[in-house]
């Protein structure tokens, strides 16, 4: 269960950090990097999963001869953050009762 949790969190991470504006691949491991250590072999197997689940959608950019890959999130994305903050709000009541 632990690591389903840890999967799940990391998902919300990158649609967070997608919310701010699209992003290709190393800027969101730099971005995510301010709150929390992700690799990009991590990062990458989350962008495939989250863009199969219709809550990423991308475009290439050409940028110095090379096709830049741009992520950006969806609205079924934005609606998965918004469960995720009403489930957030029943584990925070929980953990508020444990730690009385």
């Amino acid at each position: 269960m632990k690591q389903q949790v840890k999967k799940g969190v990391l998902e919300i991470f990158v649609l967070a950090i997608l919310m701010r504006g699209e992003a290709y691949g190393y800027k969101i491991v730099s971005d995510l990097l301010v709150y929390i250590e992700i690799s990009e072999s991590t990062l990458y197997p989350i962008l495939r999963r989250l863009e199969k689940a219709e809550e990423l959608k991308t475009y290439n950019v050409l940028f110095q001869g090379r096709n830049r890959k741009y992520y950006q999130i969806t609205a079924k994305g934005k609606k998965h953050i918004d469960e995720f903050l009403d489930e957030w709000e029943d584990v925070r009541k929980i953990y508020d009762i444990l730690m009385k």
